[in-house]
């Protein structure tokens, strides 16, 4: 539902457990405590950008294209401290960033649109929602 929060837990998660694999991994400026305290900060960013009128749809090209960069970097990051195939972590994580906009996207616009329910409202428990599952999933 959020471009940044996803790095931001992975970066987390990889700082907490410091894999071998990692450290000599292309991706391994993802586990630096300077990645993590920039990727919080845009995700809290993002969250409060999320409730301006001006934002795009995350389904519009640009931001589709970012998330699904995130998420493929997610994937690959998380692969890659567990051993697993990168390719197989990259193209996972970007298919589920693009699922997870769509399908949030239109669960959105239906809420607000057919039951009434006030956009800001909605944005308030996607982000809270966002972090349940990033503390969930990575633990």
């Amino acid at each position: 539902m959020r471009t940044m929060a996803a790095p931001a837990f992975v970066s987390d998660y990889l700082i907490r457990m410091r894999p071998e694999e990692f450290e000599d991994s292309r991706l391994s400026f993802m586990g630096s405590g300077a990645a993590s305290a920039l990727l919080r900060l845009s995700a809290a960013s993002e969250m409060a950008a999320d409730k301006s009128s001006s934002m795009p749809d995350r389904i519009s090209p640009g931001p589709l294209a970012a998330r699904i960069i995130s998420g493929s970097l997610c994937g690959a990051s998380i692969c890659v401290a567990e051993k697993k195939r990168v390719e197989i972590g990259a193209m996972v994580g970007g298919l589920a960033a693009a699922v997870s906009a769509f399908a949030f996207f239109h669960m959105r616009r239906k809420l607000t649109e057919s039951e009434g329910i006030p956009d800001g409202t909605i944005a308030l428990c996607e982000d809270a929602a966002v972090i349940a599952a990033g503390m969930v999933v990575l633990r």
